[in-house]
C-alpha cells in the first residue's frame, strides 16, 4: 500500500492594485474617524494616534477574526486573509496573536501615512513618512510566486481572493467600459 499525497487546493493570489484599493478603503475609513480627535495644529496629536490604533484593531483584527478573514476593504474587493505554513497556504483563517503581528505592522505604516496627510500642508517633508508602509508593501512586488508583503512573512498570512463579497472592482470596470461606449456614441 502507497501513500498519495493529496494535492494542495488552489488559491488565486490578489494582484497588488486590488490589495491597495482594499487597504485604501480600511485606511480611509479609519483615517477620518480619528481625524474627528485631531486639533487642526502642526505636529503629532495623541489622541488622534490613540483613537486611529484603536479603531484600525477594530476594523482590521475583530472584524477579519470574526468575518472569515475580511475586512470591509478586503470584502469590497472580493479577498480574504487566510494562513501560510512552510510555504502553503491553509485554508484557515490566521489565529488572533497572527492577526495582532500583522495588522500592528501596518498600522505603524498607516499611523505614519495618517501623521503625514495631517502635516503634509504646514510641512511638505512630512511625505517621507510614506516610506515605511511603500516598503513593507513593496516587498509583494519582489515575491512573484505567493505575492506576501513583509508583514504577511512576519505573520505566516497570505492574501487570496474569495467568492464572498462585494466585487467593487468588477462593477467599476463595468461602469467605466459603459461609460466609454456612451461616450464613444
Amino acid at each position: 500500500m502507497t501513500i498519495d499525497r493529496v494535492p494542495q487546493k488552489h488559491y488565486p493570489k490578489v494582484d497588488i492594485g486590488r490589495r491597495g484599493m482594499a487597504l485604501g478603503i480600511d485606511f480611509l475609513g479609519v483615517w477620518l474617524l480619528s481625524s474627528v480627535f485631531g486639533s487642526g495644529e502642526i505636529g503629532i496629536q495623541v489622541v488622534q494616534i490613540l483613537v486611529f490604533a484603536i479603531a484600525w484593531g477594530i476594523t482590521r483584527v475583530v472584524v477579519v477574526y470574526n468575518n472569515q478573514g475580511q475586512s470591509l476593504g478586503r470584502w469590497a474587493f472580493d479577498m480574504k486573509l487566510l494562513e501560510v505554513q512552510d510555504g502553503q497556504v491553509v485554508g484557515r483563517i490566521p489565529d488572533l496573536q497572527s492577526l495582532l503581528k500583522r495588522e500592528a505592522i501596518i498600522c505603524f505604516g498607516a499611523l505614519l501615512i495618517s501623521i503625514a496627510l495631517g502635516n503634509i500642508i504646514k510641512n511638505p517633508t512630512a511625505i517621507v513618512l510614506v516610506i515605511p508602509l511603500a516598503i513593507d508593501c513593496g516587498a509583494a512586488l519582489s515575491d512573484t510566486q505567493m505575492r506576501q508583503a513583509l508583514h504577511d512573512r512576519v505573520s505566516g498570512t497570505i492574501i487570496v481572493s474569495s467568492r464572498r463579497g462585494y466585487s467593487l472592482d468588477i462593477k467599476i470596470k463595468r461602469l467605466v467600459e459603459i461609460t466609454r461606449r456612451n461616450v464613444r456614441k
